[in-house]
């Protein structure tokens, strides 16, 4: 297993490689989920919806998403991820090329459940891809790459519209179109870099920490993981997702702000964000690097991301202008920042099964998420207003520093599970 840098701190050539195409495929994901949120406001007057009804689109994709994430978790530690992540990516691609052609509501709404369904494969596949490939310290840096991608689709999804339907006038439905043909490129990229034997389980160190503990130790240490786990994922899943979904229409309905300088600020906000996901994993990984525990490192570095996301507990207070605006881009780049950590946290569950711990987790974090969606865009409707619902999303992620610090096990339970004895 390899640190971010191994040696003399570089990953090997064709590992980095690997670790590209990750990110890439992360760019290619959010570009086929974002390209709805970028032109909601035509497909809602197109269509003529509410809200209410906005935020069910959103909803359905976050439940199939949950139910695929079982499914493609499951999936991802018996079948070779190889083989399955190009398949998954395909199939999300076709669904969101299909997306173009929603003649009514009905059919939007059945191509965007698809697309949660087969996108969910992403995340267990990466996860089990980058815990296979990256040590303990290093995985807070790589999995921050990882997500990184997804801003990195985010920041080109919008100027790709912008191109299609400002500059060239074209119908939204293009868009889908094009975003969706995206994909086929990465795939034979995938199957060329990729060996079978980067997807082999190192089996377990013989006397690692864990074979020092008694069963009763494990067992609750086992407990409080999850009990984290399943805390903080439910938050910062929907905190993000509605940042993610909702900014659009909150600039352009709320605000007053056009559909120009809403894709332009979409795209910021997005480049923002990865780089707040990038200096999360950056800072953990250099924390642990110069002495801190694997733990604290993290916290550590969750509460900065927190600090972050509560300028949106400001926003009732704040009309149209650069000060909106500058509190949206740091609270975005705390948001993404919280993610890396998490992930890092959930690969230290389990060495042989993290397909499992990344879907089980996944499901619980989009039927909530998938919950919250309506019920923010019902808020709006009574009250003419999104800053209640965007205030509510800074103030929780409080919760979730508090799951970690608290519920982690210290870390002579992260060791076990480095070293490769399965805690599930």
């Amino acid at each position: 297993m390899l640190g971010i840098g191994s040696g003399p701190g570089q990953l090997p050539r064709r590992v980095a490689l690997i670790a590209g195409l990750l990110l890439a495929a992360s760019a290619i994901n959010y570009m086929d989920r974002q390209t709805l949120a970028n032109v909601a406001k035509r497909v809602t007057e197109e269509f003529s919806l509410n809200n209410e009804q906005y935020g069910r689109l959103e909803a359905w994709f976050g439940y199939a998403f949950a139910a695929g994430s079982l499914l493609f978790g499951i999936l991802a530690d018996r079948v070779s991820v190889r083989w399955l992540y190009p398949a998954a990516l395909l199939a999300w691609s076709l669904v969101g090329f299909a997306t173009g052609w929603a003649r009514d509501y009905d059919e939007l709404l059945l191509c965007r459940t698809a697309l949660g369904f087969f996108e969910a494969a992403h995340w267990p596949c990466a996860l089990k891809t980058t815990q296979l490939l990256i040590s303990t310290k290093g995985r807070a840096l790589g999995n921050g790459i990882l997500q990184s991608g997804t801003s990195i689709g985010s920041i080109l999804t919008p100027v790709v519209m912008w191109w299609i339907m400002v500059r060239q006038g074209q119908s939204w439905r293009l868009g889908f179109q094009f975003v969706g043909l995206v994909g086929i490129a990465w795939i034979f990229a995938w199957i060329a870099a990729t060996r079978a034997e980067d997807f082999q389980v190192v089996p377990a160190t013989a006397g690692g920490g864990g074979a020092n503990r008694d069963g009763a130790t494990r067992d609750r240490d086992t407990i409080r993981r999850w009990a984290a786990v399943l805390i903080v994922v439910v938050i910062i899943n929907t905190v993000w997702q509605s940042l993610r979904a909702w900014i659009p229409l909150i600039l352009q309905k709320e605000h007053g702000y056009s559909e120009t300088e809403t894709l332009w600020f979409t795209a910021l906000w997005f480049g923002i964000s990865d780089i707040g996901c990038l200096a999360s994993g950056a800072l953990a990984w250099w924390l642990a690097v110069k002495g801190w525990s694997v733990k604290w490192s993290r916290v550590a570095t969750f509460a900065l991301a927190c600090l972050l996301c509560l300028g949106l507990v400001a926003v009732p207070w704040l009309g149209s202008g650069p000060m909106l605006l500058a509190v949206l881009l740091v609270a975005g780049a705390g948001a993404l920042g919280l993610f890396p950590i998490y992930y890092s946290f959930t690969q230290d569950i389990s060495r042989h099964h993290q397909g499992l711990v990344t879907g089980v987790a996944s499901f619980f974090a989009w039927v909530a998420s998938a919950r919250f969606q309506p019920l923010f865009g019902r808020l709006a409707d009574q009250t003419d207003s999104f800053s209640i619902g965007l205030a509510a999303a800074g103030g929780v992620t409080l919760v979730a520093l508090a799951a970690w610090a608290i519920l982690w096990p210290p870390d002579r339970a992260e060791a076990s599970a480095a070293d490769g004895e399965p805690t599930t």
